[in-house]
C-alpha cells in the first residue's frame, strides 16, 4: 500500500531544512534581532538629533534677525550681547547643576 502526496514520510532532507530553519530563526530572534534595534534607534536618534540642531539654528537666526531689526534698530551687536548673555546664564546655571564624578551614585 503507497502512501499519498499529502501523507508521505519526511524526507531526510525536509528533516534537516525544519531543523536549520528553527535554528535560524532563533538566531534571528535572540542575536540579530537586539542588534537591528540598536542599530534602528542609534540611527533615528542620530537623525532627530540633527533634525533638532538644524531647528535650533534656524531658530536662533530668526531670533537674532527679528530683534535686530524690530527691537534695536539694527545695532546687531546689541542683539549678539543679548544672545551672548542668554547663552552664558543657561551654560552657569547648567554648570552649577553638575556633579563631581565620586559624588554621582552609581
Amino acid at each position: 500500500m503507497s502512501l499519498g502526496p499529502d501523507q508521505r514520510e519526511p524526507d531526510v532532507v525536509d528533516t534537516v531544512f525544519a531543523y536549520f530553519d528553527r535554528v535560524m530563526d532563533a538566531v534571528h530572534d535572540r542575536v540579530l534581532r537586539p542588534i537591528l534595534l540598536v542599530g534602528r534607534f542609534i540611527a533615528y536618534g542620530f537623525i532627530l538629533l540633527m533634525v533638532a540642531l538644524v531647528i535650533v539654528a534656524a531658530l536662533v537666526i530668526g531670533v537674532v534677525r527679528f530683534s535686530t531689526t524690530y527691537f534695536f534698530d539694527h545695532h546687531v551687536w546689541i542683539t549678539y550681547l543679548v544672545v551672548s548673555a542668554l547663552s552664558t546664564g543657561a551654560g552657569l546655571v547648567i554648570w552649577r547643576k553638575r556633579r563631581p564624578v565620586a559624588l554621582r551614585k552609581p
